[in-house]
């Protein structure tokens, strides 16, 4: 009974942390197109995280160049962000760490590590959670297959927000899922808002509702109210099951144009998706907030690669492509599109392994082309 008291008592802390958070959310939006100063963190992460991100910052310092000298935009290094330095703080950020990044304005950043098992939460869940990224925006683009498809996770909610607060007791593991009203909302704005500013006009909206009726009931019902607001974007109901099949059938694949999800499915999702793009190498991601926002490689930070001498054969394109939004989201849209043209342009091929070039290759190529 003494365990079962004190799991009722974690449980009640966690509740009202969260209850907590909901009321703290600021709705205050950042406008970059008004802002005479742009501070973008660039943050190296583990394994070939490094690796990538070095060519990465050479795109941007030869882009922007006269935006730098000009004291337009600052490119700040960050350190600290390695699994080493949060092992030894114990923490999925450190402090001084974080105090970096909270001086920036956009964060652009390699992989980072997490350890399987533990109390050691991701640094990027953490980062989520503190800059307040609630929208996580994965663009997937195969022209030959009539394949546009942007994905739009939840990122700051469901399993992710308490993935490391779970309760052991007699022999039983319970870990938490949480969705709220403001949360989802807000999501599905950001959704709706992309697909009738970029003339989409199909939301699908996946869960396993049939399932977790509390938590995905909530998500798709909230999703169907907000679509309420634009009467001229048709949106459809799918279980995450189906619709991963749904995204290997190419005779339906092509119709799906928006996605909105909860956060664990998201995650597993856009991974498949990527793969039918090339790989998880050749795809960007954002993590969007009103105040924050950060962008990064969908890919983890490939420790086999490093174990085995293959680092330097590490694929930068996933790195790039999260460049390129990254310069969308401050309203370089000019230099976003330069970059991406170069992307879509380069025919090198980088494999991780020693059959294919290596990452420097392709970053003297994309450099040069600039």
């Amino acid at each position: 009974m003494i365990d079962l008291e004190k799991a009722t008592l974690a449980f009640r802390t966690l509740l009202s942390e969260q209850l907590q958070r909901v009321a703290d959310i600021d709705t205050t939006k950042t406008d970059f197109s008004k802002k005479e100063k742009i501070t973008v963190g660039l943050i190296d992460g583990d394994g070939i995280g490094p690796i990538i991100m070095k060519q990465a910052e050479r795109v941007l310092n030869k882009l922007l160049s006269n935006e730098i000298a000009e004291g337009k935009i600052v490119l700040k290094r960050i350190e600290g962000l390695t699994l080493e330095n949060r092992l030894q703080t114990k923490k999925a950020v450190p402090d001084d760490v974080l105090s970096e990044i909270k001086k920036c304005d956009v964060i652009l950043k390699g992989p980072t590590s997490t350890p399987m098992g533990g109390n050691l939460e991701s640094a990027n869940v953490a980062l989520r959670r503190e800059l307040d990224l609630y929208a996580n925006v994965r663009p997937i683009s195969i022209p030959k297959e009539n394949i546009d498809w942007v994905f739009f996770r939840e990122n700051t909610e469901g399993e992710y927000v308490l993935g490391s607060r779970g309760i052991d007791i007699e022999g039983l593991s319970v870990d938490f899922k949480v969705t709220t009203d403001v949360g989802t909302e807000r999501i599905a704005r950001a959704a709706f808002d992309y697909a009738k500013n970029n003339g989409k006009k199909y939301v699908s909206v996946v869960t396993k509702a049939n399932i977790m009726k509390k938590t995905d009931g909530r998500f798709t019902r909230i999703c169907h109210e907000v679509a309420k607001d634009y009467p001229d974007i048709s949106v459809d109901d799918w279980y995450i099951d189906i619709m991963t099949a749904n995204l290997v059938n190419p005779e339906i694949r092509s119709k799906f144009q928006v996605f909105l999800l909860p956060n664990l499915y998201g995650d597993i999702i856009t991974d498949e998706a990527a793969q039918l793009q090339g790989g998880v190498g050749t795809a960007g991601s954002a993590n969007l907030g009103d105040r924050y926002a950060m962008f990064e490689a969908i890919h983890g930070s490939a420790p086999r690669m490093i174990e085995e001498g293959l680092g330097e054969y590490a694929n930068p394109e996933s790195i790039l492509r999260a460049t390129v939004m990254l310069l969308r989201h401050i309203c370089l849209f000019d230099k976003a599109n330069a970059l991406e043209n170069a992307l879509d342009s380069c025919h090198i091929k980088v494999t991780g392994t020693k059959d294919g070039a290596k990452c420097q290759a392709y970053g003297d190529i994309i450099t040069e082309s600039l």
